[in-house]
């Protein structure tokens, strides 16, 4: 794992080929006036990163959310194991809060879906592969699905079954890019894949938020 360093209002270096996510990262207009100026840059070693992987294993992690002055960034670690036909074995004792329904309502959905989709109503999100391999589905859309809110994490996130999706094998070094309101999810990970994930946050997650393994 390499450092992480982010710079100034938004603009973010990586010493490693993530670097190409930046330029796909969704712009936000210049027009918004800055709740705050900041002027100091944020490093996240690879330490620290691991650090972080080490004192939870297994699942989504955030590392750091960081003011970029119109919105909030954060930056974050996750570790996905063995799944099959969008089944995680990671997955298997989420615990999640009540949910509202979401996706298209449909009394009887059709045959073909595939179990494990996700949307997120207002986080977009980037992903850099760092180590394994998988299957992933994006786009189409979800039937009967429920939304919880994941405030601590991504917000109001849709999670059901997913229709009309495209496929695409994922690898070690792999960058990926999802828009708030697009489907995704991993239909097959033979073994683990493991990536950081980097969040521009319209006001979902809290600024200056550190997980507490890298707490000083």
């Amino acid at each position: 794992m390499k450092d992480i360093i982010i710079i100034g209002r938004g603009a973010m270096i990586l010493s490693m080929s993530a670097a190409a996510l930046l330029a796909a990262l969704p712009a936000t207009s210049q027009e918004k006036v800055a709740s705050s100026k900041p002027n100091m840059a944020t490093y996240i070693t690879a330490e620290e990163v691991s650090a972080v992987e080490k004192a939870e294993p297994v699942g989504d992690r955030t590392i750091k959310v960081i003011d970029i002055g119109y919105e909030n960034f954060a930056v974050g670690v996750v570790h996905r194991g063995r799944t099959v036909k969008g089944k995680s074995e990671d997955r298997a004792n989420l615990k999640l809060p009540p949910p509202k329904p979401c996706g298209r309502g449909i009394e009887k959905a059709p045959e073909g879906g595939h179990e494990g989709g996700i949307t997120h109503d207002l986080q977009t999100e980037g992903y850099y592969v760092t180590s394994g391999a998988g299957t992933m589905f994006t786009d189409g859309y979800i039937v009967n699905g429920n939304n919880y809110d994941l405030a601590d994490l991504n917000g109001p996130t849709c999670l059901g079954v997913a229709y009309g999706v495209t496929y695409k094998k994922v690898k070690k070094g792999d960058v990926i890019i999802i828009p708030a309101g697009v489907v995704h999810g991993w239909i097959d990970v033979p073994d683990h894949v493991d990536y950081i994930t980097f969040r521009p946050s319209p006001g979902i997650l809290q600024s200056g938020w550190t997980h507490p393994a890298i707490r000083r």
